[in-house]
C-alpha cells in the first residue's frame, strides 16, 4: 500500500496543474472561439496572368491549376473569385519579345494587353479593387527590373519609365500601382509624378523587401520575363539580410508608400514581424510561385495534404503580421474558407 508520504502522479497532476491548456481545445466550437489568428477573402489578393487572344486560357505546367487567359476569359475569372468574396486583383501581363525594348516603351503605351486588360476589367467590374504591377522586366528585352547600360542597372533614368508606367495604369483605372524593381527612391519619384498628375488618390504598395529569391522561378516561366543574362542580387536583397529591410522600410514610408510588401512570404516571416512591429502601415505578403508549387507538387505525390498545407501556410503569414497576402492560392482558399 502506497504511503501518503510518496504521492501519486495523479494526485501530484490534480495538485499543480491549475492550469490546463488543453480544457480551451476540448472542442471544434472551443477551439474556434478562442482562435488568435484570421483569414477571409477580403484579405486576399488574387494574381491573374494576362495573355493576348480570345476565349482561351493555358495552365501553366510549373503551376498547377494556375492558368495564363485571355482578357475575356480573365473577367470570368474575376466573375467567379468574386462571388467568393475576393475583392482585389493583381493582374501581371504576358508580353511577346516583338514587344520587348530596352526601355520597355510597350508598357505606357495606350492600346498594350495590360492597359487594355485594366480597363476591362474597371469597366465591368467597377467595385473591385485593382493592383497594378509597376515594373520593367515583363517589357524589357534584358529581363531586368531597369535600365541597362553596359551590362550595369541604372537606377536612376529607370525611375521616369516606371512613373511614367505607373501614370498609365492609374490613368487606365488601377486602384493602388505597385513598384516591384527595387529601384532606390522610386516610391517617392511616383508618388511626385502621379499627384502631379493629378492622382493623389491612387495607393502605392511598394515591395519594400522583394528578396533575391531562388522562389520565382515559376512566376518567371508564367511570364517567360527571366534576365537574359546575370542575376538580380544589385537590386533585390539579400536573403541574409533583415535591418536592411527595416532601412528599406523606413525609406518607402518616408517617401510616402501606402503599403509595404514582403516577398517571398514564408522564408521571411520574421521579417514581416519586423515590419508589423516598425511601422503603421498595412503589412502585405507575397506568397509567391515557388511556395505555391511546393505545395503542389508534395500533394501531387501524395506526400502531404495539399489543402490543409495551403490553409497552414497562409495561417502563417496572417499570424506573423500581414494585413493582406497576395496568393495563387487565393481562389482555393475562398472555396475551402466557404466549406467550412
Amino acid at each position: 500500500m502506497r504511503s501518503k508520504i510518496y504521492p501519486t502522479v495523479r494526485q501530484i497532476q490534480q495538485d499543480m496543474l491549475t492550469r490546463r491548456p488543453r480544457r480551451n481545445r476540448k472542442s471544434a466550437v472551443i477551439r474556434e472561439l478562442v482562435q488568435e489568428t484570421h483569414i477571409t477573402p477580403h484579405d486576399i489578393i488574387y494574381p491573374l496572368f494576362i495573355m493576348e487572344g480570345n476565349n482561351k486560357q493555358t495552365e501553366i505546367k510549373s503551376m498547377p491549376q494556375v492558368y495564363r487567359y485571355t482578357i475575356d476569359r480573365a473577367l470570368e475569372e474575376i466573375a467567379e473569385c468574386m462571388e467568393l468574396g475576393i475583392q482585389t486583383f493583381a493582374p501581371f501581363p504576358v508580353v511577346p519579345d516583338a514587344l520587348k525594348d530596352k526601355y520597355a516603351t510597350e508598357s505606357y503605351q495606350e492600346n498594350s494587353l495590360y492597359l487594355r486588360t485594366i480597363r476591362a476589367i474597371k469597366a465591368q467590374f467597377g467595385e473591385v479593387c485593382i493592383m497594378s504591377d509597376v515594373a520593367m522586366d515583363p517589357y524589357s528585352s534584358a529581363g531586368h527590373d531597369g535600365v541597362v547600360e553596359n551590362g550595369k542597372i541604372i537606377n536612376d533614368e529607370s525611375l521616369e519609365i516606371l512613373a511614367r508606367m505607373a501614370i498609365a495604369q492609374a490613368e487606365a483605372g488601377a486602384d493602388i500601382v505597385a513598384p516591384s524593381d527595387m529601384m532606390d527612391g522610386r516610391v517617392g519619384f511616383i508618388r511626385k509624378e502621379l499627384d502631379e498628375a493629378g492622382f493623389q488618390d491612387v495607393s502605392i504598395m511598394a515591395y519594400t523587401a522583394k528578396y533575391a529569391s531562388a522562389f520565382y522561378g515559376p512566376f518567371r516561366d508564367a511570364l517567360d520575363s527571366a534576365p537574359r543574362f546575370g542575376d538580380k542580387k544589385t537590386y533585390q536583397m539579400n536573403p541574409a539580410n533583415i535591418r536592411e529591410a527595416l532601412l528599406e522600410a523606413q525609406l518607402d514610408f518616408e517617401e510616402g508608400a501606402d503599403f509595404m510588401m514582403v516577398k517571398p512570404a514564408l522564408p521571411y516571416l520574421d521579417v514581416i514581424r519586423s515590419l508589423r512591429d516598425n511601422f503603421t502601415t498595412p503589412i502585405v505578403a507575397y506568397n509567391v510561385s515557388g511556395e505555391y508549387a511546393m505545395v503542389k507538387a508534395a500533394a501531387e505525390r501524395g506526400w502531404i495534404d495539399g489543402e490543409k498545407a495551403m490553409y497552414e501556410s497562409l495561417l502563417s503569414i496572417k499570424r506573423a503580421g500581414a494585413d493582406i497576402i497576395l496568393t495563387y492560392f487565393g481562389k482555393e482558399f475562398a472555396q475551402l474558407y466557404h466549406r467550412q
